[in-house]
Protein backbone atom coordinates (compact mmCIF):
# COMPACT_ATOMS: atom_id res chain seq x y z
CA UNK A 1 0.00 0.00 0.00
CA UNK A 2 1.27 3.12 -1.18
CA UNK A 3 2.39 5.78 2.26
CA UNK A 4 -0.08 8.85 1.45
CA UNK A 5 2.55 11.00 3.55
CA UNK A 6 5.46 9.87 1.18
CA UNK A 7 6.22 12.78 -0.83
CA UNK A 8 9.65 11.51 -2.84
CA UNK A 9 9.45 12.94 -6.17
CA UNK A 10 7.19 16.29 -5.20
CA UNK A 11 8.75 19.57 -5.03
CA UNK A 12 7.61 21.96 -1.80
CA UNK A 13 8.18 25.49 -1.14
CA UNK A 14 7.67 27.24 2.40
CA UNK A 15 7.53 30.75 2.76
CA UNK A 16 9.53 31.82 5.85
CA UNK A 17 10.93 28.74 5.97
CA UNK A 18 13.82 29.79 7.66
CA UNK A 19 12.44 29.47 11.48
CA UNK A 20 9.84 28.53 13.51
CA UNK A 21 6.76 26.55 12.29
CA UNK A 22 7.62 27.21 8.58
CA UNK A 23 11.01 25.65 9.75
CA UNK A 24 9.62 22.89 11.33
CA UNK A 25 6.92 22.03 8.02
CA UNK A 26 10.00 22.65 5.93
CA UNK A 27 12.10 20.35 7.78
CA UNK A 28 9.14 17.57 7.92
CA UNK A 29 8.39 17.33 4.84
CA UNK A 30 12.29 17.24 4.05
CA UNK A 31 12.41 14.01 6.22
CA UNK A 32 9.14 12.43 4.36
CA UNK A 33 10.81 12.59 0.98
CA UNK A 34 10.26 16.07 -0.76
CA UNK A 35 12.32 18.36 -2.15
CA UNK A 36 11.91 21.28 -0.11
CA UNK A 37 12.64 25.23 -0.85
CA UNK A 38 12.25 27.74 1.36
CA UNK A 39 12.49 31.59 1.74
CA UNK A 40 13.74 34.40 4.42
CA UNK A 41 14.91 37.67 4.85
CA UNK A 42 18.42 37.18 5.86
CA UNK A 43 20.76 36.90 2.88
CA UNK A 44 22.18 33.81 3.00
CA UNK A 45 21.05 30.44 4.73
CA UNK A 46 24.57 30.64 6.88
CA UNK A 47 22.77 33.92 8.16
CA UNK A 48 20.60 31.45 10.20
CA UNK A 49 23.18 29.12 12.00
CA UNK A 50 22.70 29.25 15.68
CA UNK A 51 19.28 30.56 15.41
CA UNK A 52 16.87 29.47 17.94
CA UNK A 53 14.27 26.97 16.22
CA UNK A 54 16.45 27.65 12.99
CA UNK A 55 17.14 24.09 11.19
CA UNK A 56 18.46 24.52 7.56
CA UNK A 57 19.97 21.70 6.62
CA UNK A 58 18.82 19.59 3.74
CA UNK A 59 16.57 22.91 1.72
CA UNK A 60 17.20 25.24 -0.59
CA UNK A 61 17.16 28.61 0.49
CA UNK A 62 16.80 31.81 -0.95
CA UNK A 63 16.28 35.37 0.17
CA UNK A 64 12.47 36.82 -0.63
CA UNK A 65 11.50 39.83 1.43
CA UNK A 66 7.43 39.35 0.20
CA UNK A 67 6.62 42.89 1.52
CA UNK A 68 8.45 44.16 -1.45
CA UNK A 69 6.49 43.70 -4.70
CA UNK A 70 9.38 44.20 -6.62
CA UNK A 71 11.48 41.72 -5.41
CA UNK A 72 8.28 39.37 -5.91
CA UNK A 73 7.90 39.97 -9.44
CA UNK A 74 11.32 39.23 -9.53
CA UNK A 75 11.41 35.96 -7.35
CA UNK A 76 12.28 32.64 -9.74
CA UNK A 77 10.00 29.56 -9.19
CA UNK A 78 11.88 26.84 -7.83
CA UNK A 79 10.45 24.78 -9.85
CA UNK A 80 7.84 25.03 -12.65
CA UNK A 81 5.81 21.98 -10.89
CA UNK A 82 4.80 23.05 -7.08
CA UNK A 83 3.00 20.20 -5.55
CA UNK A 84 2.85 22.24 -1.99
CA UNK A 85 3.49 25.65 -1.29
CA UNK A 86 2.88 27.10 2.22
CA UNK A 87 2.39 30.43 3.09
CA UNK A 88 3.59 30.96 7.03
CA UNK A 89 5.08 34.31 7.08
CA UNK A 90 3.86 36.43 9.82
CA UNK A 91 4.64 39.01 12.16
CA UNK A 92 3.45 40.38 15.62
CA UNK A 93 4.30 43.65 17.21
CA UNK A 94 4.48 44.18 21.26
CA UNK A 95 3.83 47.17 23.33
CA UNK A 96 0.70 49.02 21.39
CA UNK A 97 3.03 49.38 18.14
CA UNK A 98 0.00 48.26 16.33
CA UNK A 99 -2.10 50.98 17.00
CA UNK A 100 0.16 53.21 15.43
CA UNK A 101 -0.04 53.87 11.24
CA UNK A 102 3.11 52.34 10.75
CA UNK A 103 3.07 49.45 13.16
CA UNK A 104 -0.29 48.81 11.56
CA UNK A 105 0.97 48.76 8.18
CA UNK A 106 3.99 46.88 8.41
CA UNK A 107 1.50 43.88 9.95
CA UNK A 108 -1.02 44.13 7.28
CA UNK A 109 1.88 44.21 4.41
CA UNK A 110 3.23 40.83 5.36
CA UNK A 111 0.08 39.09 7.00
CA UNK A 112 -2.53 39.42 4.54
CA UNK A 113 -1.06 41.64 1.67
CA UNK A 114 2.22 39.40 0.77
CA UNK A 115 -0.25 36.06 1.15
CA UNK A 116 -2.15 37.03 -1.66
CA UNK A 117 1.02 38.32 -3.77
CA UNK A 118 2.79 35.23 -2.80
CA UNK A 119 -0.34 33.28 -3.83
CA UNK A 120 -1.28 34.94 -7.15
CA UNK A 121 2.62 34.22 -7.96
CA UNK A 122 2.77 30.48 -7.55
CA UNK A 123 -1.19 29.98 -8.55
CA UNK A 124 0.40 28.69 -12.04
CA UNK A 125 2.56 26.34 -11.20
CA UNK A 126 0.42 25.27 -8.54
CA UNK A 127 -2.20 24.89 -11.11
CA UNK A 128 -0.05 22.85 -13.75
CA UNK A 129 0.47 20.10 -10.48
CA UNK A 130 -2.59 19.89 -9.36
CA UNK A 131 -1.28 21.31 -5.87
CA UNK A 132 -2.17 22.77 -2.49
CA UNK A 133 -1.74 25.79 -1.21
CA UNK A 134 -1.53 26.07 2.91
CA UNK A 135 -1.86 29.39 4.76
CA UNK A 136 -1.00 29.65 8.29
CA UNK A 137 -3.79 31.29 10.23
CA UNK A 138 -3.99 31.51 13.27
CA UNK A 139 -6.64 31.12 16.68
CA UNK A 140 -6.35 34.75 16.53
CA UNK A 141 -8.52 34.88 13.11
CA UNK A 142 -11.27 33.91 15.39
CA UNK A 143 -10.47 36.24 18.50
CA UNK A 144 -10.05 39.68 19.32
CA UNK A 145 -6.52 40.77 20.88
CA UNK A 146 -6.62 43.69 22.90
CA UNK A 147 -3.21 44.59 22.24
CA UNK A 148 -2.64 43.30 18.95
CA UNK A 149 -5.45 44.54 16.60
CA UNK A 150 -3.45 44.73 13.63
CA UNK A 151 -2.64 40.67 13.75
CA UNK A 152 -5.78 39.99 14.81
CA UNK A 153 -7.43 41.48 12.05
CA UNK A 154 -4.44 40.49 9.56
CA UNK A 155 -5.48 37.36 10.65
CA UNK A 156 -8.83 37.20 10.35
CA UNK A 157 -8.58 38.64 6.84
CA UNK A 158 -6.24 35.43 6.21
CA UNK A 159 -9.04 33.12 6.52
CA UNK A 160 -11.40 34.58 4.92
CA UNK A 161 -8.62 34.83 1.80
CA UNK A 162 -7.98 30.99 2.36
CA UNK A 163 -12.04 30.29 1.73
CA UNK A 164 -12.37 32.82 -1.09
CA UNK A 165 -9.28 31.73 -2.92
CA UNK A 166 -10.51 27.92 -1.97
CA UNK A 167 -13.90 28.74 -3.55
CA UNK A 168 -11.80 30.44 -6.49
CA UNK A 169 -9.11 28.33 -7.19
CA UNK A 170 -10.80 24.21 -7.08
CA UNK A 171 -11.52 25.04 -10.96
CA UNK A 172 -8.02 24.69 -11.12
CA UNK A 173 -7.55 21.65 -9.23
CA UNK A 174 -5.20 23.75 -6.30
CA UNK A 175 -6.75 22.68 -3.04
CA UNK A 176 -6.64 25.84 -0.94
CA UNK A 177 -6.74 25.43 3.22
CA UNK A 178 -5.15 26.74 6.16
CA UNK A 179 -3.71 25.99 9.89
CA UNK A 180 -5.08 27.88 12.95
CA UNK A 181 -2.01 27.05 15.56
CA UNK A 182 -2.33 28.30 19.04
CA UNK A 183 -0.01 28.67 21.37
CA UNK A 184 3.88 27.29 19.51
CA UNK A 185 6.61 27.69 21.11
CA UNK A 186 8.89 30.41 18.85
CA UNK A 187 10.72 33.43 19.20
CA UNK A 188 7.49 35.13 18.00
CA UNK A 189 5.86 33.38 21.12
CA UNK A 190 8.29 34.17 23.55
CA UNK A 191 6.78 37.55 25.23
CA UNK A 192 4.25 34.48 26.30
CA UNK A 193 6.00 31.19 27.05
CA UNK A 194 9.43 32.75 28.83
CA UNK A 195 7.38 35.13 31.03
CA UNK A 196 6.49 32.52 33.72
CA UNK A 197 3.51 34.71 35.33
CA UNK A 198 1.77 34.99 31.61
CA UNK A 199 3.05 30.91 30.34
CA UNK A 200 1.22 29.93 33.51
CA UNK A 201 -2.00 31.92 32.73
CA UNK A 202 -1.72 31.07 28.98
CA UNK A 203 -1.10 27.01 30.20
CA UNK A 204 -4.37 27.01 32.69
CA UNK A 205 -6.09 27.68 29.49
CA UNK A 206 -4.63 24.88 27.23
CA UNK A 207 -6.77 21.79 28.29
CA UNK A 208 -3.77 19.90 26.90
CA UNK A 209 -1.82 22.02 29.65
CA UNK A 210 1.32 22.35 27.56
CA UNK A 211 2.22 24.24 24.46
CA UNK A 212 2.24 23.07 20.83
CA UNK A 213 5.78 22.32 18.51
CA UNK A 214 6.71 23.29 15.28
CA UNK A 215 6.87 19.17 14.40
CA UNK A 216 2.81 19.08 15.54
CA UNK A 217 1.89 21.98 13.23
CA UNK A 218 3.89 20.23 10.19
CA UNK A 219 1.69 17.14 10.75
CA UNK A 220 -1.77 19.18 10.09
CA UNK A 221 0.20 20.21 6.98
CA UNK A 222 1.36 17.30 5.50
CA UNK A 223 -2.08 15.97 5.90
CA UNK A 224 -3.32 19.10 3.58
CA UNK A 225 -0.84 18.50 0.90
CA UNK A 226 -1.31 14.70 0.87
CA UNK A 227 -4.04 12.79 -0.36
CA UNK A 228 -5.33 12.07 2.61
CA UNK A 229 -7.18 15.50 2.45
CA UNK A 230 -8.63 15.33 -1.29
CA UNK A 231 -12.08 16.34 -0.12
CA UNK A 232 -10.87 19.20 2.13
CA UNK A 233 -10.83 22.52 0.73
CA UNK A 234 -11.19 26.07 1.88
CA UNK A 235 -10.98 24.93 5.64
CA UNK A 236 -8.35 26.59 8.52
CA UNK A 237 -7.62 23.98 10.75
CA UNK A 238 -7.36 24.68 14.38
CA UNK A 239 -4.54 23.04 16.22
CA UNK A 240 -4.27 24.24 20.32
CA UNK A 241 -4.40 21.84 22.12
CA UNK A 242 -8.11 22.91 23.02
CA UNK A 243 -7.45 26.21 23.88
CA UNK A 244 -10.09 27.90 22.12
CA UNK A 245 -12.59 25.07 23.20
Amino acid sequence: MTDPLDFSGKTVLVVGGSSGIGNGIAQNFLARGADVHITGTRAAAGDYEGVDGSNLEGLHYKQLDVTDRAALDAYTIPSDRLDAVVLSQGIVLYDQREYGRDGWDNVMDVNINSVMDCARLFHPALREAKGALIILNSIASFNAMVGNPAYAASKAGSASLTKSLAQAWARDGIRVNGIAPGFVETKMTTVVTKDEKRSAGALRMIPLHRYGTPDEMAGVAMFLASPMSAYVVGQTIIADGGLTL
